[in-house]
């Protein structure tokens, strides 16, 4: 199938039209017609080669929303003209335990980034959502609920299920308390999601500027982290921290705010990190721990939850051929919303 998008054919991160093929149907595939594409912080963090060398030319994109356009023979569960979406990874073994327990994003023998990885069967280095259409075996597709707006709902797949997971893992319901730092595309998902299921939530933040909008979405304010006293006032005040910061920092001064076996969450920087004080954590029985999305049957899960309680990230829709703009300001640092590209402005005459 012929197809275009917008690559990156160096690490200067500036996107270009590029015209390539997908790949012909499988007996287990599903071609889509991408209807809506996310814009995530890591898509930046990959065509600049932050995480190091990459296959150029290379499509970015794993918050995914289209249509099906066709299937293969052995393909049960859609049929064209079915809304679907495709996360952060596009296969996996299949069969070790990991994948049996429906973890596949931690299959031992890797997961199949959504791009910039080779395809399991025939090598070739897999390509976004930044794209007219993609071709995904069956078991990586998901289906969107009839509930959600498809032109918010990208987001979902990657920043969602990303806070979704480790909301869940760490047992967030009814009366927890919660801390979130950073209310950008991951840290706004995550205060929505962690309110729905009834938790008290706090945003941690260099400043109060954005008090106004952590209260908008539901939680109960803002914790300056520049603000020694009331730093102090709020020692052991949290269950769960999600940091959700995509750049390197310091966690100490986040720890003292974790209650006795509390969790601090690293969901956000993907690398190295500042060197952090120990004594905080030992002596509070606390823990710093990572998250990496979640799996298929979690990832559907989120978008049904989400759904069910209205939730929809907070997008800026954009045209394809903006995207190095969009590029230039989330690289100024974070934004309390996700850009998302609407496809339809994107055609094989690009």
């Amino acid at each position: 199938m012929k197809t275009v998008g917008y690559a990156a054919y160096s690490s200067d991160a500036k996107m270009v039209p590029y015209h390539f093929e997908r790949r012909a149907l499988r007996a287990n595939d599903v071609s889509i017609e991408i209807l809506f594409s996310g814009v995530c912080h890591s898509d930046l963090h990959t065509v600049n080669g932050d995480w190091g060398p990459q296959p150029y030319p290379l499509v970015p994109g794993h918050e995914i929303i289209g249509r099906v356009l066709e299937v293969g023979p052995d393909v049960t569960q859609y049929k064209p003209g079915d809304h679907v979406g495709v996360g952060c990874m596009v296969d996996s073994c299949q069969e070790c335990d990991q994948c049996h327990h429906h973890e596949e994003q931690y299959c031992r023998h890797g997961m199949t980034p959504t791009y910039g990885a080779p395809d399991r069967i025939d090598g070739e280095t897999t390509q976004g959502g930044y794209s007219k259409h993609i071709v995904v075996r069956e078991e990586f597709v998901l289906r969107v609920p009839e509930a959600l707006d498809l032109s918010k709902a990208a987001p979902i797949l990657c920043a969602g299920i990303t806070t979704f997971s480790p909301l869940r893992t760490w047992n967030v319901g009814k009366g927890s308390r919660v801390g979130v730092i950073g209310l950008g595309g991951l840290g706004h998902m995550a205060v929505k999601l962690a309110v729905a299921m009834g938790a008290d939530v706090t945003v941690l933040s260099r400043s109060s500027k954005k008090e106004e909008e952590a209260k908008a979405i539901g939680a109960q304010g803002i914790l300056a982290s520049t603000d020694e006293d009331a730093m102090a006032k709020a020692a052991s005040s949290l269950d769960l921290i999600i940091d959700t910061v995509p750049v390197k920092h310091d966690v100490t001064v986040y720890a003292p705010l974790l209650d006795v076996n509390g969790t601090l969450v690293i969901v956000g920087q993907v690398g190295p990190m500042n060197e952090f004080i120990s004594a905080p954590l030992i002596m509070g029985r606390r823990r710093v721990a990572g998250s990496l999305i979640g799996g298929i049957k979690e990832t559907q899960e989120v978008l049904d939850f989400c759904a069910e309680h209205n939730i929809h990230p907070i997008c800026e829709t954009i045209r394809p051929d903006q995207i190095n703009d969009a590029f230039a300001v989330m690289a100024k640092g974070d934004i309390a919303h996700r850009y998302v590209m609407d496809m339809s402005a994107l055609s094989l005459d690009n």
